[in-house]
């Protein structure tokens, strides 16, 4: 299962990386926000999950992974600029559906109160518009750590809090992939994190309320962070929305163990597949080609 690569344009702006995974049956493209610090790579399991019922889409934002180095890095992305390459996205690959990781969830919040004209449906995975106290001390002494570049201490972070159930496995490649980020990606997330931390915590709600096509939340059980009660606010101002709790699993959902990967992956097909939650049925229009831009 090879995808096609490419680096895309985006308004002049921005270079994109993306890899797309066509499947000749499927008849809907789904494409895949990552959460900070992450890359392509960490969706590998939800790629299994979902091809080859449907087209799949990744992409690394212009500060991460292998777009990084077609950009100039000259300023912060804010989450609407992340928001708007969404957008982007979701036009050049015709896609009906998205599905966010974590943080990303930012950033598809913004680009669905835009009420982008594809999409259909959406999924909202562990995240939440609430900075609990768990929450809170992780941003919190990440805030410190970035900023000191004490590379150490990042990587243990992520571990020892929101990746705390993952495999020993799991938790080496993380260590070894956020102990060492480039300079400006360290940069990007103290940015992002200081936003998250100094803003209006109704930010997330109030783009949530512009929100037509059907969402569904789905958080972990044991994940303290972005609690499944948390995400269920997003009830109140999300007009089609449902929630889903995966059992005995943390924040980082399908990468846990085998039984999280099923469920997962059940939870996501049974919101997906027709005659589920239905949003704003719109013609297919799928490009012939996936565009090389540079």
């Amino acid at each position: 299962m090879r995808p096609e690569i490419a680096v895309l344009d985006i308004q002049g702006q921005y270079r994109v990386y993306t890899e797309f995974y066509r499947a000749e049956a499927a008849d809907k493209t789904i494409i895949l926000v990552n959460g900070s610090m992450a890359t392509t790579a960490s969706f590998a399991q939800t790629v299994k999950n979902l091809h080859p019922q449907f087209n799949v889409v990744l992409y690394d934002q212009p500060y991460a992974g292998r777009s990084k180095i077609h950009n100039k890095h000259e300023r912060m992305l804010t989450k609407e600029v992340e928001g708007q390459i969404l957008l982007e996205l979701i036009e050049h690959f015709c896609a009906e559906h998205v599905l966010s990781f974590s943080w990303g969830g930012a950033a598809t919040l913004q680009a669905l109160a835009q009420r982008p004209r594809r999409i259909e449906k959406a999924v909202i995975s562990s995240f939440s518009p609430v900075i609990n106290e768990p929450m809170r001390d992780y941003l919190e002494r990440g805030v410190d750590y970035l900023g000191n570049l004490d590379r150490h201490r990042v990587g243990h972070l992520v571990n020892d809090t929101i990746g705390k159930h993952l495999p020993s496995l799991f938790k080496r490649f993380n260590y070894r992939h956020v102990s060492s980020l480039a300079e400006h990606e360290y940069g990007q997330m103290h940015f992002h994190i200081s936003h998250v931390l100094n803003s209006d915590r109704q930010c997330y709600l109030k783009a949530a309320k512009n929100i037509q096509v059907p969402v569904l939340f789905v958080n972990g059980e044991w994940d303290e962070y972005t609690s499944a009660n948390d995400a269920r606010l997003f009830a109140n101002h999300v007009p089609h929305s449902s929630f889903s709790t995966i059992r005995a699993t943390g924040h980082f959902l399908d990468m846990e163990h085998k039984a999280a990967c099923r469920d997962s992956r059940q939870a996501l097909l049974e919101f997906l597949r027709p005659g589920q939650h239905d949003g704003r049925l719109r013609p297919h229009q799928p490009q012939d080609q996936h565009a090389l831009a540079i």
